[in-house]
């Protein structure tokens, strides 16, 4: 039997769920929240799980190990790269920029780094840095005793600057003692402030006091590289000669590639050489120099130093043996080194002067005491010609057969800055100079009337320096009696 249809069992659309308007208050909330994550995102308050892990900042710690790994490796400062002791110094010091320890051993580190520049003015400016870093570092640190005491030793540093005058150098001396003082008051016991009041006081001439500090430091720090250079160079400076090479040769085991060090074992070899009591000991003392002045050298070589000394030295080692030749081109090394160096050029003309080289002496000895610009540097422009130094224009060519012309080489030439007259070395390069003058005197070059000029100023420098006061007098002597001589 066929039932009725009711009108209210038709249905034309789905039957509506009593659960679609809880589901639509979901979507609702989850659009808002998700717009709010969006605004929130973008104010910074919360970071996209997409987006890249942020790189971790180094810690200072990590930068200490890596510039003190430099250091020993002898790699304080690489113009050519940031992988050096100073350049990691400096990096630490932008995480934390008012750090005295960090100021203060890259100040050390660059008074150290000084030693490897080719020219007064360069080691000045070191100097100069390294000076300003720990006058920051005992602002922060005022009772510090390791910071003042590396205070005391850049100012000690700064005060043997060729490049000031006695007054500063006064102050400086005066101010590095302060320091040192202060230091070794604030902590008897700290090896670094006994060592560098040790060499405060060597610079002070105080011989015995400078002696009982240093070995007073090496007694607590028989570990450390500053505490047996300075030993060694306390020792050095009353004649100990021996002595200060085992307090060098200690210094240099702890830190094999500082090639300042190898140097002071050499000239203390080269010492004994000159007070050796027979030729065969002093040929045998001069070889042991030589070796170390290489070893320097080679050192320098690897590690991209563009260090003139190494040369020098073995220069005036060949000097002292009376081999001119090969004392020549040593110097003549050291020059491609340093093309504007005026020291160099005081060097090499030092050395021809005693091989009798006068005519080569001359525009070297100029270059040194007078200054002479790219035009008048005639040595430089010999050694470019002869293929023994870079021109200093690259894109100027020589011709493949006649070689470079007087024109390019003028161009190509370097310009080097007069040495002032400050110190002994300088003073004696106005010596020679003045010497090499005279004997190449003639009627009408106005040589002697020069050296006359430059032996004036030597007695207003250093009248009281009887040695010097007598090579004055011969060079003018000799000068005299050339223009009386020719006079009509």
């Amino acid at each position: 039997m066929a039932h009725p249809i009711s009108p209210k069992a038709l249905h034309f659309r789905p039957a509506r769920s009593p659960s679609n308007s809880y589901r639509v208050l979901l979507y609702v909330f989850l659009i808002l929240g998700g717009v709010w994550v969006l605004f929130s995102m973008q104010r910074g308050q919360f970071v996209s799980p997409f987006q890249p892990t942020p790189t971790p900042t180094r810690s200072v710690e990590s930068y200490l190990m890596q510039a003190r790994a430099y250091f020993d490796a002898g790699k304080l400062d690489d113009p050519a790269s940031p992988d050096d002791a100073i350049d990691t110094y400096r990096r630490a010091l932008e995480v934390q920029p008012d750090n005295p320890q960090l100021l203060a051993e890259l100040a050390r580190i660059q008074a150290y780094s000084s030693s490897n520049l080719s020219t007064d003015q360069e080691r000045l400016l070191r100097l100069q840095e390294a000076r300003d870093n720990i006058q920051r570092a005992v602002a922060l640190a005022p009772d510090d005793s390791t910071v003042l005491a590396i205070q005391a030793f850049v100012l000690d540093w700064n005060a043997s600057s060729n490049l000031i005058s006695d007054a500063e150098r006064e102050a400086y001396l005066a101010e590095a003692e302060a320091a040192a003082s202060r230091a070794y008051l604030l902590d008897p016991d700290n090896a670094l402030a006994l060592a560098f009041y040790a060499e405060v006081l060597l610079d002070q001439q105080k011989w015995d006091q400078a002696l009982n500090y240093a070995e007073m430091a090496v007694a607590r720090a028989p570990n450390s590289m500053d505490v047996h250079r300075v030993y060694g160079l306390v020792l050095e400076s009353t004649l100990q000669y021996r002595r200060a090479i085992e307090e060098y040769q200690r210094a240099a085991e702890l830190a094999p590639n500082l090639t300042f060090l190898l140097l002071r074992i050499g000239l203390g070899y080269r010492n004994l050489g000159n007070n050796a009591v027979n030729r065969q000991s002093a040929e045998s003392l001069y070889n042991t120099a030589l070796e170390y002045f290489d070893r320097a050298a080679s050192i320098n070589k690897q590690l991209g130093i563009r260090d003139p000394a190494p040369y020098i030295a073995i220069a005036k080692t060949y000097t002292q043996q009376g081999q001119f030749f090969i004392a020549s081109r040593n110097a003549e090394a050291a020059l491609r080194l340093s093309p504007t160096s005026a020291d160099t050029y005081g060097q090499l003309g030092s050395i021809y002067v005693q091989a009798r080289n006068y005519e080569s002496a001359l525009p070297a000895l100029r270059c040194a005491v007078e200054g002479c610009t790219a035009e008048e540097n005639l040595i430089a422009q010999e050694f470019i010609q002869q293929g023994l130094l870079q021109c200093r224009l690259p894109e100027i060519a020589p011709d493949p057969d006649q070689g470079y012309s007087e024109e390019q080489l003028r161009q190509c030439s370097y310009a080097v800055q007069p040495l002032e007259l400050t110190n002994l070395t300088v003073a004696y390069y106005y010596i020679r100079y003045g010497s090499v003058l005279a004997y190449l005197s003639e009627p009408d070059n106005g040589y002697c009337e020069k050296s006359l000029a430059l032996m004036a100023q030597l007695r207003q420098f250093r009248p009281e320096d009887t040695s010097l006061m007598e090579n004055v007098a011969i060079n003018e002597a000799t000068c005299q009696s050339l223009l009386a001589r020719n006079a009509p």
